[in-house]
């Protein structure tokens, strides 16, 4: 009998009666599928879960590499822009009056007024608030005059060398009788740079 006839006449409810080579051939393809089933279960599986997660850590350090390269590639730029913005901080800093030039401001704010032609019916500083880096010195101002005139007030103080912004501006008629005569109440606020002493 050949083998091809031997394995045909083979009676698998009855394993234990096999010839020798064929129950050898049987136990040792079964050892070989729960050998391939344990490589399966616990080497395969546990490599794909740490191939995935090694792939997620490669995407993050590759986003990671591209933001730091970015950066390194726009040094010099963010270098220039650094420069540039440490030039328009100081220009602003000399903007702002020192402690010592408040009071000449204040005469430079209300010589803008009489030069304008206004009538001037208040001028009073305010007690200077400190803020985060800078102190606030508001001036509260009521006017007299044409509408050209207050014009030409506001266009002097935009034109002071020192930083002068206007806040709470209200405008009125004085009366139906005094004609184009406008009153003018506004808040003037100059500011300043806090130093060290003053921080203390």
């Amino acid at each position: 009998m050949n083998f091809l006839e031997e394995l045909q006449g083979l009676d698998f409810n009855d394993i234990g009666r096999w010839p020798p080579l064929f129950r050898a051939l049987a136990i040792g393809l079964a050892f070989a599928a729960v050998l391939g089933l344990g490589y399966w279960k616990f080497v395969h599986t546990t490599v794909l879960v740490n191939l995935d997660r090694v792939k997620e850590k490669e995407v993050e350090l590759k986003e990671t590499f591209d933001d730091k390269q970015g950066k390194a590639a726009n040094l010099d730029a963010y270098k220039d822009q650094l420069d540039q913005m440490n030039t328009n901080f100081g220009a602003m800093l000399r903007q702002l009056p020192g402690q010592t030039e408040i009071d000449s401001l204040l005469t430079d704010i209300s010589q803008t007024g009489v030069a304008s032609g206004l009538e001037e019916e208040l001028f009073q500083p305010i007690e200077e608030q400190n803020r985060e880096f800078y102190a606030e010195k508001p001036i509260s101002i009521r006017l007299r005059g044409s509408y050209h005139e207050l014009g030409k007030f506001v266009s002097g103080i935009a034109a002071l060398p020192r930083i002068v912004t206007l806040h709470d501006i209200d405008i009125e008629p004085i009366s139906k009788e005094s004609g184009s005569e406008l009153m003018l109440n506004v808040t003037a606020k100059t500011y300043r740079y806090l130093d060290e002493e003053d921080e203390e």
